[in-house]
């Protein structure tokens, strides 16, 4: 059995659910799908509180940005949600496929917001398979999802946003952060975040990487050694940091499978951290009716992933002829909270690598 949707959302995390919600608030109705237990996606463990306008949840903690936009979500009469449910494939002739408490479902939608966000990255050097290394996501988790204290004493390798904040909540949860260690020449995330470990006695090393790891059956230390202009390391520099657990927060790459295998029009951008999908101003890509936003669409910030879950909304609720002229204003409206939060020094690599992806929409074929 094939059931008909109208709109179809991939990924409860916050583009999935400000998608939902957008163009449910049109009178669309929407199947929402998350492969987890609840909707939230990477804010139900985000404890810190968020930058932006009054919009965007400034000033809220990310675990009650989820609970709001989860709870709306589930009000809604016309968005069915589906959790512990995967996505399986996007096929040419438009059949969606799910697996659902052991069960093969089948959906038919007009249209498809995907929003299954990013994976962690990993870091390659000898015995990185000892465990007591984990994602930085990984611990996040267990601290502000499970209430588990994950470690006695961390090295933290990463000092973008991710990095920081998670060092930050180490603390806080009672954990020795022995050091955070950068290989970049200076730290990539928001110096608020860095300047409260300083306050914490919390070393930041810049320009240094993991040289190894070591220890018999589990993480007893890593070797850390400094790096030279040319990301080189410099012989004799090298440093034994005791530890029973390395953090990796070496960013993110976008979960990007299904739009492959839908054969959306895809481009390796650096500045996006992976491989993202060619998409018009819209957020619709070069397969009709398939629309991505959040960090599927390229990594940023989860204010960035709700304005863009917004804009894909009610694009896709409108082109289905639902409120076309609300639909309208909030898309242009959507289209400046974006502008604005990438405007600055911070928005530098957000903007180079959208120039790159809007040089390839020549390309893209419909």
């Amino acid at each position: 059995m094939i059931r008909e949707i109208e709109i179809f959302v991939i990924g409860g995390g916050p583009a999935g659910l400000s998608a939902a919600l957008a163009a449910a608030s049109t009178g669309a109705h929407v199947l929402l799908c998350e492969r987890d237990e609840e909707p939230g996606g990477q804010l139900v463990k985000q404890t810190h509180k968020f930058f932006g306008s009054e919009k965007q949840y400034a000033g809220e903690r990310g675990i009650f940005i989820a609970k709001k936009l989860a709870e709306e979500a589930y009000q809604q009469e016309n968005i069915e949600i589906l959790t512990e449910a995967t996505v399986l494939g996007i096929y040419e002739d438009g059949i969606v496929t799910v697996l659902k408490d052991g069960k093969h479902l089948k959906f038919h939608p007009r249209k498809i917001i995907v929003s299954t966000g990013a994976a962690e990255k990993f870091l390659a050097f000898p015995n990185n398979d000892l465990p007591g290394i984990y994602g930085a996501g990984a611990v996040q988790t267990l601290m502000n999802v499970s209430g588990i204290k994950p470690a006695e004493r961390v090295v933290m390798v990463g000092a973008g946003n991710i990095g920081l904040i998670v060092s930050y909540q180490l603390l806080q949860a009672g954990v020795e952060v022995a050091c955070v260690v950068e290989a970049a020449p200076r730290i990539g995330g928001y110096l608020v975040h860095a300047s409260k470990l300083a306050r914490a006695g919390v070393p930041i090393k810049t320009g240094w990487t993991v040289k190894e790891a070591y220890g018999n059956g589990k993480l007893e230390g890593v070797i850390l050694v400094q790096l030279d202009e040319n990301w080189a390391p410099i012989p004799g520099t090298e440093v034994d940091v005791p530890c029973d657990t390395l953090c990796l927060a070496v960013g993110l790459t976008p979960l990007s499978d299904l739009l492959f295998q839908a054969d959306c029009h895809m481009e390796y951008v650096r500045e996006l951290s992976g491989s993202v999908p060619v998409t018009d101003e819209n957020l619709m890509t070069s397969v009709e009716g398939i629309y991505a936003c959040g960090d599927v669409s390229g990594i940023e910030e989860a204010s960035s992933a709700m304005v863009e879950g917004r804009l894909a909304g009610f694009a896709a609720a409108a082109s289905l002829g639902y409120d076309v002229e609300r639909a309208s204003r909030e898309v242009a409206s959507a289209r400046a909270e974006l502008d604005e939060l990438r405007s600055g020094p911070m928005g530098a690599r957000i903007r180079a690598g959208l120039e790159k992806v809007n040089e390839k929409r020549g390309e893209a074929t419909c």
